[in-house]
């Protein structure tokens, strides 16, 4: 029994598979991390750009704000 285990211990067959599946899994996760943060902010940038564009435009007209 501890033969088998001294095996199993030494055994580097599966360990390139684990190393990529690892890898694979923290590249998914910074990629969403960054969708979040790239959405958040692009949803902010474009509401504060479209305040600016009617204030521009009210003001080019002559009505008030």
């Amino acid at each position: 029994m501890i033969k088998l285990f001294k095996n199993f211990r030494a055994d580097e067959a599966g360990a390139v598979t684990v190393d990529w599946v690892v890898l694979t899994a923290a590249v998914v996760a910074l990629a969403g991390a960054a969708y979040t943060t790239i959405g958040a902010n692009t949803k902010t940038l474009s509401t504060a750009i479209g305040a600016e564009i009617t204030a521009q435009q009210a003001a080019t007209i002559g009505a008030s704000k």
